[in-house]
């Protein structure tokens, strides 16, 4: 596999589910990405919604969850192991790794080692602000019904990157081109007030990095929210320390059913999470009584830290 990182510069707000309509988050999982590819996929036909599914669950295609960037800095998910610092009785600093969500990926080693800046722990203050925004709501003949949005705004030279994984340049194009439809429509929720429009560059990997994705030996921490395939699971759990979430939603899709309906609840091991076998995931059918299948990208990859 060849790695390239699709940095992403939204045009205005976003709005990422964090469980209320008046909050957000500034990331997105892997999972996201691949449903709103999939949708953006059927625009062009069913032929290529199958060709993309094809391609991901094969292992033709991967993709990482959605991680900051500033400037050329690229920061990853804090590792879930422990980590003993050189100053292990400092509770300040005990405080500041333990609010640190990202690391600097440049920095794997350091931060591994108990060595980490002390000064780039704790939240990204420089990524962007969030803030809340009034909406209307209109229905039918009804009087106008405001309610507040979280949206959250990056900063100049601030964004979200993804790690695409890629068998050949025609598989890469392939996804740039569904990815180009994506921009236009946008990511997240509320698209329809404007929120989620991005522009994208592809540029290499840098070279700290690439050569530890998905080299999978010693410790290996998931860059994607990920589920083992059941005959993996067993060898996935040897010396492990992983967070699990729910993953849940419902069918955006006028041809599923008649009524909007959730999505069959999946529990996934969150990004940061470290195995000391590598396991493959994924992609998993979550639709619940619908007149379709319903993908759930659960593949994984890994960084060796």
């Amino acid at each position: 596999m060849e790695y390239k990182i699709f940095k992403l510069s939204f045009l205005n707000g976003v709005h990422f589910g964090e469980g209320t309509l008046d909050d957000t988050a500034y990331t997105f999982m892997a999972d996201t990405l691949f449903s709103a590819l999939c949708l953006e996929s059927i625009k062009s036909g069913v032929g290529m919604l199958e060709e993309l599914v094809a391609k991901t669950k094969y292992g033709e295609l991967s993709f990482s969850d959605a991680f900051p960037f500033i400037a050329g800095t690229y920061y990853i998910p804090k590792p879930n192991i422990r980590i003993v610092s050189n100053n292990e009785g400092d509770s300040v600093l005990k405080k500041k790794y333990k609010n640190t969500q990202y690391i600097d990926s440049s920095m794997i080693d350091r931060f591994v080692a108990g060595d980490y800046p002390e000064e780039k722990l704790g939240k990204l203050s420089n990524l962007g602000v969030k803030e809340k925004r009034t909406l209307v709501s209109i229905r039918g003949q009804e009087k106008t019904e405001p309610y507040r949005v979280g949206v959250y705004r990056y900063r100049e030279n601030a964004g979200l990157y993804i790690i695409v994984g890629y068998s050949s340049d025609d598989v890469l194009n392939f996804v740039a081109d569904i990815m180009d439809s994506l921009a236009e429509s946008g990511i997240g929720g509320k698209r329809s007030s404007g929120m989620g429009r991005f522009t994208y560059q592809i540029v290499d990997m840098p070279g700290y990095f690439s050569g530890r994705i998905d080299k999978t030996t010693g410790r290996n921490m998931l860059l994607s929210a990920a589920l083992p395939r059941e005959e993996e699971i067993e060898e996935a759990m040897i010396n492990s320390n992983y967070t699990l979430i729910k993953r849940s939603g419902f069918v955006f899709s006028e041809n599923y059913s008649d009524e909007l309906r959730k999505k069959d609840d999946l529990f996934v091991f969150k990004a940061g999470s470290c195995f000391e076998n590598a396991f493959l995931g994924d992609i998993y059918d979550v639709s619940k009584g619908g007149n379709h299948p319903v993908y759930k990208y659960a593949r994984s990859m890994f960084v060796s830290i």
